[in-house]
């Protein structure tokens, strides 16, 4: 494994994208790390509203009439663990891509390698987190917010008390193409109306709002500060220069999109497009 540092790494303050695109640009991103050497941190917003479905969950779950009565786009993510409501100033969204070869091949290793930067962000806001002390059971599985917290990947605050940790930050990761792409969710705000009714369920708003907490509630920074926060943080830990995505990457992003993440096939069944020629 070699030093995170000494490889090309750029950090994308992405401009606000539908649910589609976002994840096909992790995919994008992963090719390019292996096909041009150029490793990848971003931090990046939903527009529209979205959520994103864990990997293996059942589109029974989801309240259709819900989100097309609310405009919140739903897709699939290539992660496991429970949906995610996401829209443009509740949720503050990054991604690290890095080929597999450079970071430890243990998952718990690598968890606690990628979320450095993660825990760095919370510190400079003000924030109290940490990896959760203990476990806690679900609540809804479906919810990846309401799901049982992991110790080994999930961050809640205020971290000192644990009476009153909630979760502030989910994050999940897989590999493809021998690249682990990690990605995350860090709650700026609540928004517990749209969170659990984006779900099949008859949960209590308040269910949601005594398990989770936000940058907001516990340091009461602005958003925009937060993004900085996070994007600097990320730049610190990999020595990343300010990049953005190219031409022909941005191309092959709505082409995937629009192929898999945005279609039925995929967000309701996980059936994944046969791959174009190239």
């Amino acid at each position: 494994m070699t030093a995170l540092t000494d490889r090309e790494w750029r950090l994308i303050t992405d401009e606000v994208r539908d649910g589609p695109t976002q994840m096909a640009l992790e995919e994008i991103a992963a090719r390019t790390a292996i096909e041009d050497g150029v490793r990848t941190v971003r931090v990046y917003s939903w527009e529209p509203s979205t959520l994103s479905l864990g990997y293996r969950q059942e589109a029974e779950t989801v309240d259709w009439e819900f989100c097309e009565r609310n405009g919140i786009d739903v897709t699939r993510r290539q992660t496991g663990g429970g949906g995610i409501y996401h829209d443009r100033h509740a949720d503050i969204s990054y991604t690290i891509v890095a080929p597999a070869d450079e970071v430890p091949g243990d998952l718990m290793d690598c968890y606690a390698l990628f979320c450095e930067p993660i825990l760095d962000a919370f510190e400079r806001m003000g924030v109290d987190a940490d990896f959760a002390g203990t476990e806690q059971s679900s609540i809804y599985k479906p919810s990846c917010y309401l799901r049982d917290i992991n110790p080994a990947h999930d961050i809640v605050a205020p971290a000192s008390d644990a009476t009153r940790a909630r979760k502030i930050s989910g994050n999940a990761q897989y590999r493809q193409r021998d690249v682990v792409i990690q990605h995350g969710s860090l709650s700026y705000d609540r928004e517990p109306t749209r969170h659990v009714g984006a779900f099949d369920t008859e949960l209590e708003t308040e269910t949601f709002t005594d398990r989770v907490t936000s940058i907001r509630q516990e340091a009461g920074i602005d958003r925009e500060e937060a993004v900085e926060t996070l994007s600097a943080a990320l730049g610190d830990w990999c020595d990343a220069a300010n990049g953005g995505w190219r031409k022909g990457e941005l191309e092959d992003a709505r082409e995937l999109a629009a192929r898999k993440y945005g279609a039925d096939p995929w967000i309701r069944n996980r059936q994944a497009p046969d791959a174009p020629e190239r």
